[in-house]
This record gives C-alpha cells, structure tokens and sequence, in this order.
C-alpha cells in the first residue's frame, strides 16, 4: 500500500480489466463543534485537567465505487470544577473501490482510511483546541489495524464500528 492513499495493482486481469484499486477522493470536515462553557475562568483552574477521547468510524456506500467514511472525535477535558472543553470533530473521507472483495472493501474503508486521515484530524483537533486558548492536544497515534481486527470478530460488526474508548 502506498503512503499517498491509494492501493493499485500492477498486474491487469488477463481480460484488460485492472486489479484491485482504493484511493482517497476527497477529504473534508463535517461537523466542527467548539463548546468552552467555563472560559475564561477555566484557565486559572489549577491541576492537570482529565481527558477522554472517544472516537466512531462509519461507512456509507454512495455508489458501487465510492463510500463515504466518516471519523468522529470527541474529546472532553474536564476538572475538579467542571468541563474545561468540549470538542467533537466528524471528519469525512470520499473513498474511491474497484475491484475488491467485501473483506477488502471493509479492511481499507475501517483499518486504512482512519491511518490516512488521522494526521490531518490530529492536526484540526489540536488547532482548534489551541485557539479555544488551551495547550494543544497531541492525541497519540491509534493502531487501526488492530482496532478493525479486534471489532471485526463481533458478529454484529457491520457499516459502523463501536466506539473505541481511550486517553490522550
């Protein structure tokens, strides 16, 4: 697999059809909320503040080869005193397919396409964490191929994978 997104094969189908193919198409935001309930006072609060981050990933088939992915973040830091922040960033991805089993259809669209829009998420999220005047987040990376491997053994994993829960 490519790092610019895009899986291809080199070796066409002997009936001059190509291989399998899964690219990015597009990349946009969503949905963007901002909620800073207890500004400015929530800046002087001492001691650490307590993060949880949760993140959702869903697909829709919008046509036999294009899905629409969708990565949702919500990130809530909180205090003794109350919640300092609260972001929820749904980042979507148009995910060109051709040519591939179910399997890898679901592989590229829950394990691949979340890898390859993480940095740009990353980026957002700590952008506007910055600009809601706190310290930039960095979320650590997340192994999305062992996530999809691990929610793929449920037999109720279909279009949309539970949420996976975890820290900053």
């Amino acid at each position: 697999m490519a790092e610019d997104g895009t899986v291809s094969s080199q070796n066409p189908a002997l009936n001059g059809a190509s291989g399998p193919q899964a690219g990015l198409i597009s990349q946009y935001v969503k949905d963007l909320s901002v909620e800073n309930p207890n500004a400015p006072d929530s800046y002087q609060w001492p001691g650490q503040l307590a993060f949880d981050v949760q993140f959702r990933a869903e697909s829709r088939q919008l046509s036999e080869e294009v899905h629409e992915m969708i990565c949702t973040y919500t990130i809530a830091a909180k205090a003794e005193q109350g919640t300092a922040y609260l972001v929820e960033l749904a980042y979507g991805a148009l995910v060109g397919i051709r040519s591939m089993d179910e399997e890898q259809v679901r592989r590229f669209l829950f394990a691949d396409t979340p890898r390859m829009v993480f940095p740009t998420i990353r980026l957002i999220l700590g952008n506007v964490i910055r600009d809601a005047g706190y310290p930039p987040l960095v979320l650590e990376p997340i192994d999305f191929t062992t996530l999809y491997e691990q929610q793929s053994q449920d037999p109720n994993f279909g279009a949309a994978m539970p949420p996976a829960e975890g820290n900053a």
